[in-house]
């Protein structure tokens, strides 16, 4: 029995959120990652992008694939469908409305009452459609805040992160990935399925909203932690931790590596792995307390330890004590590090033929959960801009109704 969804082939494994169907109105980053990740566990997401130029990010180049789409957006639009609709236009806002009248979820991102305007607001759709799940990401709320422009640095710079990152005499620095974004995305997803699993109870729907800036508050974990219960202001320590040493990056004969000693035992080890066994019975160096209290000797002491072999020497001898440790990687040394861990890492997706060619594989960083039976799959590589419009909009579909 054909699949009826554009881009599917016929009879190909499915996943856990198969039979979910997501209109995607989203674009840049944090909805689209959301919705990526739904969809490579099996949801059918259809992307709705701007006539001529579709997601912004199709154009943030270099770098660039070998047809020109950015890699930015082909991060993060794998196993969608994309359409074209022109939402300023009353056929294209009809047009909309029909595809959320078959859908279970909607997300958007638009500036906070964009949607509204358009006929395609929350209540408008919940009261035709009251089991539909209607996700709304913005980057400071639709209160007080829905027209400041909800841009990942900007939200780094108000919201705390870059206070916390950089050297301690330096500037804040900025995360090097648009973190916010990518924890936002995780929060919607996670809201969307708890709303379906509320959904599927009682048949309601219900709106789901994240925001950058909540998003980073609370994945500020201990340091958010410490200023609500204690009134700590925290700043920057480079690589060091507030509460734990040695638990930060120090020098080697070749290139930095990364210390995270948690516990008494652990630094034990350490101090015999690195020849100075007396330093775990040093009262300066008892306890972790105490370790913090004197982090800048003990830092002093390991450095000129550290400094008679290379970090990947360092690595293999503190591991094998159970101490844990590992070298400041590069992008291409961290995939290489998780193909040796038989770890999932990069893999191909094949392209569809185009006009009786095949085309070439994309390739993708792997989905990151692993479900013993419903795994994620690699169904689709990211779509060109409306590659499906016809298909979707005119063609025949038996997707199973809600």
């Amino acid at each position: 029995m054909p699949d009826g969804r554009a881009g599917v082939p016929e009879g190909s494994r499915r996943g856990a959120l198969e039979g979910l169907r997501i209109a995607d109105f989203s674009r840049v980053l944090a909805g689209p990652y959301a919705t990526m990740l739904l969809a490579d566990l099996g949801a059918d997401v259809v992307k709705v992008e701007r006539p001529g130029i579709g997601d912004d990010t199709r154009a943030w180049h270099p770098p660039a694939d070998h047809d020109g789409t950015s890699t930015y957006f082909l991060g993060v639009n794998r196993n969608k469908t994309s359409i074209v609709l022109d939402l300023n236009t009353d056929a294209g806002r009809a047009q909309a409305r029909a595809l959320v009248a078959e859908s279970d979820v909607l997300v958007e991102n638009f500036r906070p009452g964009t949607m509204e305007r358009l006929g395609l607001g929350h209540k408008e759709l919940r009261s035709q459609h009251p089991e539909l799940v209607y996700c709304s990401i913005s980057g400071f709320g639709s209160g007080a805040g829905a027209a400041i422009p909800g841009y990942d640095l900007l939200v780094q710079a108000v919201g705390g992160l870059m206070s916390v990152t950089g050297e301690t005499h330096g500037e804040p620095v900025k995360a090097g990935v648009a973190l916010v974004d990518v924890i936002t995305g995780l929060h919607a997803s996670l809201g969307i399925l708890a709303a379906l699993r509320h959904r599927d109870a009682t048949g309601e729907g219900q709106l789901v909203e994240v925001n950058l800036l909540a998003s980073l508050l609370s994945a500020m974990v201990n340091q958010a932690s410490a200023y609500a219960v204690a009134g700590v202001v925290p700043g920057r320590m480079g690589n060091a931790h507030p509460s734990i040493a040695p638990y930060e990056t120090l020098p080697t004969a070749d290139r930095p590596l990364a210390l995270a000693v948690g516990n008494d035992r652990q630094f034990a080890a350490l101090a015999e792995a690195v020849g100075d066994p007396g330093l775990a019975l040093d009262d300066r160096f008892r306890t972790n307390a105490d370790r913090v209290s004197h982090r800048v000797e003990l830092r002093d002491i390991l450095t000129k330890r550290l400094g008679a072999a290379g970090a990947d020497h360092w690595s293999t001898v503190l591991l094998a004590a159970g101490v844990p440790a590992g070298p400041v990687n590069t992008l291409d040394d961290a995939f290489a590090f998780a193909h040796k861990l038989g770890l999932p890492g990069i893999v191909d997706i094949p392209a569809a033929p185009v006009d009786g060619e095949e085309g070439r594989p994309a390739r993708q960083v792997a989905h990151p959960i692993s479900l013993s039976g419903t795994p994620a799959q690699y169904r689709l590589p990211p779509p060109g801009l409306g590659q499906h419009t016809a298909e979707i909009l005119h063609g025949p579909s038996d997707r199973p109704s809600v």
